[in-house]
């Protein structure tokens, strides 16, 4: 079964060449533009990973990484921080509030494979709803 994995990124270029190659890698993915859609994505698709992104319009990927979290299906989703903002304090923030890694823009599409890859082997399986087959 292939791996869902959600990019959230105002950048629609930089979202959709990681989408491509995510796919060329074997990964079925989807993309959001903002953080309000985003957010409705990720609860109906409930992906395996989400790449996200933290300065957007709007809402940030803070904002949006601190809504999944409280969210009944998507608080366990792994999630990677990309950002053009390579400082310390960006990175260090991202990973205080439960990112799985972070990722500085620009970025070797191998590097985000490798870690989506690490991130989709350490996600616990979803519980299987009682009376479902297994």
């Amino acid at each position: 079964m292939r791996k869902k994995i959600l990019i959230i990124d105002d950048d629609r270029a930089i979202s959709q060449l990681a989408a491509i190659r995510l796919r060329a890698a074997g990964y079925e993915v989807d993309a959001a533009f903002d953080g309000p859609s985003g957010l409705e994505k990720a609860s109906e698709q409930r992906p395996d990973a989400i790449l996200l992104d933290i300065r957007m319009p709007d809402m940030d990927g803070f904002e949006v990484n601190a809504c999944l979290k409280e969210g009944a299906g998507t608080a366990t989703c792994p999630v990677v921080f990309l950002s053009a903002n390579a400082q310390c304090t960006a990175r260090r923030r991202a990973l205080e509030v439960g990112g799985m890694a972070f990722i500085a823009k620009p970025y070797e599409m191998a590097d985000v494979i490798a870690v989506i890859e690490r991130v989709c082997a350490s996600k616990p399986p979803a519980p299987v709803p009682h009376g479902a087959p297994r």
